[in-house]
């Protein structure tokens, strides 16, 4: 009796604990949420103040004494920028939604798709918000239109691409195989945005403020995405 009792003990321990990881987790990704979007309205602020000016511009000059250094880079860029472009980003996202659609996972596709074109349309109206100018055209490798905060490649590759990223790796149980796919869709992000700045059509702000906004954006998504897959009983796929 003494050793059942015990086993007793020991399964609801570890009921208690598996029951404070679940928790625990979306608490943790959550304030991640926050704190991008805290980082994004702090950027915002700070861009209407004026007070990254001095850095925005020693980055803008940098890159055009990069680009005059190195002659190929400008042509590098402007294929990593075309990446984050509404017509690539909107094949991925169509492809996604597709294939979700496919498998039967009708719930998730349509969460992706309202994901990105919520996201989408606020970007629209930050800019608006904002009304930010783009850098002078002087320091820009190709002239671009509309307004600059926050950058639409930035924050719509880290929509897109993240979410896919995430989406593919939670298919996956082979730990390597997860974290590789979330650091490719990271990366791909990242560059999207370093090739704004190094063509000088947008400020290094801009960017900072897209990548917070559009991460903060992304992983709410997920978390809902979880959530409903939990409230159906299965995986999400």
């Amino acid at each position: 009796m003494p050793t059942l009792d015990r086993k007793k003990a020991t399964s609801s321990s570890r009921k208690g604990d598996d029951r404070y990881q679940t928790l625990l987790l979306p608490l943790m990704i959550g304030f991640a949420v926050v704190m991008l979007a805290f980082v994004f309205v702090k950027l915002g602020s700070e861009v209407t103040d004026g007070d990254t000016r001095i850095f925005d511009m020693e980055l803008l000059a940098r890159a055009q004494s990069f680009r005059g250094a190195y002659p190929w880079l400008a042509e590098v860029m402007r294929d990593l920028s075309g990446l984050g472009s509404t017509a690539v980003l909107s094949l991925f996202t169509v492809a996604t939604v597709g294939y979700l659609s496919l498998v039967h996972a009708r719930i998730t596709a349509f969460l992706v798709a309202t994901s990105v074109l919520s996201g989408t349309v606020l970007v629209s109206v930050f800019k608006a918000a904002f009304g930010r100018l783009r850098p002078d055209a002087a320091y820009a490798e190709l002239v671009v239109s509309g307004l600059s905060f926050p950058s639409g490649h930035a924050s719509m590759s880290a929509i897109v691409f993240l979410t896919i990223g995430a989406l593919i790796a939670s298919t996956r149980s082979y730990l390597p195989e997860r974290i590789y796919t979330l650091l490719t869709a990271a990366l791909m992000t990242l560059l999207v945005g370093l090739s704004r700045v190094a063509l000088g059509v947008h400020w290094a702000t801009d960017v900072l403020g897209g990548w917070a906004f559009g991460s903060a954006w992304a992983i709410f998504w997920l978390l809902l995405v979880r959530h409903m897959a939990k409230q159906r009983g299965s995986k999400v796929r």
